[in-house]
């Protein structure tokens, strides 16, 4: 057929298409992968309504944190959640396809696991999507000339997005597994199939290459109909991201391991990195104050109640103006029970709970007396919420209302209680009322601005050797949005301010796959080891309990592996043999 696409994926991508929820598809060469479609180039780019359907299926391969299906490159961990590899989450799912419990806790993650829990890792290089959207973005970069009736400016501003996703695309495999092989068009079946594996340092390069080439033609917010489009204020926080992520001690140091190479660290330390994050947010904040549009999403009162709602809406709610990337699967009722079906069998650790100090912001005695407490922890006689706001969206706590209204089942004499829990569940993005939930994407908030702001103070604590007004002012923003007080600045260091940053990212970012990450690039080899804990709680109602006994805080049953046989490769994940087998120039990471 004439035209016909040749596009060969060296990878083994062979997933069924999805659709995504806010766009129509129906043509048949947005059904398969193009090169097995039938499809013609001249039927694909022959109007801006096909041209951009190509562009909207690399939309489609976005990541997603949630739960909602399995199937190649959607089961990340057994259709489960990043954060269970956390301090944050324990997973107790007695479930033969479980990545936590069958990969990780035990030590068994390898470069040859059973065909049965391939794609139940954290992250599989060459099953998941990223080379999906990489390969369609190409694809409409290179025929959008093809495309009649469309002035430059919608040229340029298209090819920006397009070069957004493929820079979103290896910020994900960076993370995950450092550099990768690098494409830089489609590949004909004809040309060699020799990609060789791109250095830590080129692929970070690519990626901000990338960005900087597509910044000065994007929108710097999306509205109405175009509404989850890559926007400028979306790539310059994807920037700081990467940045933030490359310049952190894991890679920007001695190595992070003997065997750790040039493509898994730069391999020294180089404080211009820190600088040039510094660089990126001065950038993006010079941006927010000429074109404003986005920021902190407020309470309407100082009640708690508003407090949790406006971070709630912060996180959740689509075209709001917090959320500078956001990715969603679509409104069927189906998703939300599907995630909290999930939910019912992992919880959140005691570990995190105590995290979150108390609603004026003083932090939580960590070692609280939970069998004779002196004050009660989560609410007082009368129902008022005693502790940061964020703790109520993100865990489910004793006297909290759960799915639909009901109390959570996390106390003893709950009939659906399970002993094998934690005593708490993941609340967030599980909304309570189904009023409220009904025809309401689970929107995926891939990048928040809070991020930027912590990130900023980050980088400014350690370009300065310590924290400046500035960096109070980014941590200090997120606090007050839920009523905190500021943090203190008396005997503030270097070290100290670093603990609280990360301590407030672990508060603000629970369940958005930031905590994992930050325990990577920060090198958190104590979190990792930490012992975890679970509250065992007995309500005086089985049905509609309003008081609560805390009988004992325990070590919950599952040991991690790497308790007590820590090993840094764990920082990134193996490489599948056999996709280096196939011999087109990936390697394997140290330590696997």
């Amino acid at each position: 057929m004439k035209n016909m696409i040749k596009i060969l994926s060296v990878w083994s991508i062979g997933v069924s298409l999805f659709a995504c929820s806010d766009l129509t598809f129906g043509d048949k060469f947005l059904g398969d992968q193009p090169e097995s479609s039938g499809a013609t180039l001249d039927s694909m780019f022959n109007s801006k309504a096909n041209a951009d359907k190509v562009l909207t299926q690399a939309y489609c391969y976005l990541p997603y944190g949630l739960p909602t299906k399995s199937g190649a490159g959607y089961n990340k961990l057994g259709v489960n959640i990043l954060e269970a590899l956390t301090d944050l989450y324990s997973s107790y799912r007695n479930m033969s396809s479980d990545g936590p419990v069958n990969l990780y806790y035990n030590g068994m993650l390898s470069p040859n696991i059973a065909s049965n829990l391939q794609g139940c890792e954290a992250y599989r290089f060459g099953s998941q999507l990223e080379y999906h959207a990489i390969r369609y973005a190409y694809l409409y970069i290179e025929n959008l000339p093809k495309v009649p009736n469309m002035t430059e400016a919608e040229r340029n501003e298209r090819i920006a997005e397009a070069k957004t996703l493929i820079a979103l695309s290896y910020a994900e495999m960076l993370r995950y597994v450092g550099g990768v092989p690098i494409l830089t068009t489609y590949v004909d079946p004809n040309d060699d199939m020799n990609f060789p594996r791109a250095t830590f340092d080129a692929t970070v390069k690519h990626i901000i290459g990338l960005l900087d080439e597509a910044i000065p033609y994007l929108n710097w917010k999306q509205k109405d109909i175009d509404d989850g489009r890559m926007t400028k204020a979306g790539a310059m926080g994807l920037k700081i991201r990467v940045l933030l992520f490359a310049a952190s001690p894991t890679f920007n140091g001695p190595k992070w391991r003997e065997d750790a190479n040039e493509y898994t660290c730069y391999g020294n330390y180089d404080l211009q990195r820190w600088k040039d994050v510094v660089t990126a947010c001065d950038d993006f904040m010079k941006a927010l104050d000429l074109n404003g549009e986005y920021g902190l999403t407020m309470p309407t009162e100082a009640t708690p109640e508003a407090r949790r709602l406006a971070y709630r809406s912060g996180y959740y709610d689509r075209g709001g103006t917090e959320v500078l990337i956001s990715v969603r699967r679509g409104y069927a009722p189906s998703i939300h029970q599907n995630i909290y079906d999930q939910r019912y069998y992992s919880g959140p650790t005691l570990n995190y709970v105590n995290m979150f100090p108390w609603s004026d912001g003083k932090d939580f005695d960590e070692n609280f007396n939970w069998s004779n407490p002196s004050k009660q922890p989560f609410f007082d006689a009368d129902g008022t919420p005693l502790r940061d706001p964020r703790l109520y969206e993100t865990v489910a706590v004793p006297g909290d209302k759960y799915f639909n209204g009901t109390p959570p089942p996390i106390y003893t004499n709950h009939p659906n209680y399970r002993n094998d829990g934690t005593g708490f569940l993941m609340m967030k993005f599980i909304l309570t009322d189904k009023g409220v939930r009904d025809n309401r994407p689970v929107q995926w908030p891939y990048l928040r601005l809070p991020e930027v702001l912590l990130s900023y103070a980050e980088a400014l604590n350690e370009v300065n050797n310590g924290p400046t007004a500035t960096a109070y002012s980014c941590i200090n923003q997120v606090r007050a949005r839920v009523g905190l007080s500021a943090i203190p600045t008396s005997g503030m260091d270097k070290k100290k301010f670093l603990t609280a940053i990360l301590k407030e990212r672990a508060l603000e970012f629970g369940f958005e796959e930031v905590r994992w990450f930050d325990m990577v690039r920060r090198g958190m080899a104590e979190d990792f080891k930490k012992t975890l804990y679970g509250l065992v709680t007995t309500g005086n109602d089985a049905n509609n309990p309003t008081a609560f006994t805390f009988k004992e805080v325990f070590k919950l049953p599952t040991t991690r592996y790497w308790s007590s046989n820590w090993d840094t490769k764990w920082y990134l994940q193996p490489i599948p043999q056999n996709e280096i087998n196939k011999a087109y120039g990936m390697t394997q990471n140290p330590g696997w």
